[in-house]
This record gives structure tokens, sequence and C-alpha cells, in this order.
């Protein structure tokens, strides 16, 4: 039985952008997927929610979802700051995994200024995918935040990409490549995460 897949949009963007709407067709390969927007989204404010509003709504988008899935397993994959209160709601509902797709880790891309408590709170697997070359995500500063996490932690890294998982297209002509493959290899990495074998922290 698929998954119930429930994913988050960003800040920015609401769940009709092409982004979400793209990365939502492609995850329907995997499993059942929903989408909502936060309250400050459907409100037409720009200013998200504090972090425990956001909560709130995700949690309220998952008891939804539940109510029109409500057998298979559940993972939360959100788009930036919704990966990250995605991660949040795992400490208070029981979900079978996560997956950031560029998870926002320094705040307002302030290298001295980490939302890495979280991760450190986790005990639910989780899977970041992430751009070489997001400024929000340095990758020294993620292994370093992964290596003092418990929960199981994996890593599927973007070259090139930015905190959309963007590649620029002279890298891409350079490699004789597509945005289409590397997406197709970001899907792959997410199905065997999806996939694999149950993962108990201790």
């Amino acid at each position: 039985m698929k998954p119930l897949i429930l994913f988050a949009p960003g800040a920015g963007a609401p769940s009709s952008h092409p982004w979400m709407q793209n990365w939502r067709e492609r995850l329907s390969q995997i499993g059942d997927v929903e989408t909502f927007d936060y309250d400050y989204m459907r409100a037409g404010r720009k200013r998200p929610d504090p972090l425990p509003q956001l909560i709130a709504a995700h949690r309220e988008a998952l008891a939804n979802a539940r109510e029109k899935h409500p057998d298979p397993g559940t993972i939360l994959v959100g788009k930036s700051m919704g990966g990250r209160v995605g991660c949040h709601v795992s400490l208070e509902e029981k979900v079978d995994g996560l997956v950031c797709l560029g998870y926002p880790l320094c705040a307002m891309g302030n290298r001295t200024k980490l939302r890495d408590e979280v991760l450190r709170a986790l005990i639910t697997p989780i899977l970041f995918v992430q751009g070489a070359h997001d400024s929000l995500c340095p990758l020294d500063l993620l292994e370093r935040a992964r290596t003092e996490m418990k929960a199981p932690n994996f890593l599927h890294i973007v070259e090139g990409g930015d905190h959309s998982l963007r590649v620029p297209k002279r890298q891409l002509q350079e490699a004789r490549e597509t945005q289409e493959d590397v997406d197709r290899r970001i899907l792959n990495a997410i199905t065997a995460f999806v996939d694999r074998p149950p993962i108990t922290a201790d």
C-alpha cells in the first residue's frame, strides 16, 4: 500500500506554485500526495505566522489527510520552511519519515543563527535533499548538525543546486544533462528512503 505523503510548501510560494505542482506530480509515483497552505498564505499575507501557529496548521492538515487516507504510513515532505515545520510536527505526531527539500538551516542565511535544535530532538528518520550551492544550508554546517542527531538521517546532494534544487543551465549543458535528469535522481533517492526497511532509533 502506498504511503500518505503530506507535502508542505515553503515560506514564499503556496501549494499552487508550479514548483510545488511539479513535485506533487513526481511524488505521486510513490505515495498518495496531499498538499495544503498555511493560514497566512490563505489570507494573502506575505509574512509567515509564528512557529506555534505554523505547527498547529500543519498538524491540522495532517489530521485531515489521515481522514482521507486512514490506513497507510505517513511521510512528511516539505519545501524549505515546510520541511522545518514538519520536523516540529514529528515531535508531536507519529510519522514514518521526513523529507526536507532544502532545509533552511541558517536563519536569513546567517551562519551564526542555526535552526538545528529541532534536528537534535528528532527520532523520526529524515532525508535531507540539499543543493550544494544553497546559502540557507551550507553543507559543512549540515554535516556538523547531522553528527549531533540521534535520528537516522540521510543526505542527497544536488551538485550545483540552489535552495530550490535547480542547477545552472551552463552546468547542465557541460554535464549533458537536463533538470529533469537531476529531479529524477532526487525522486530515486526519496523512493529509496521511503522503501527502506523500518529503522528504529535507540
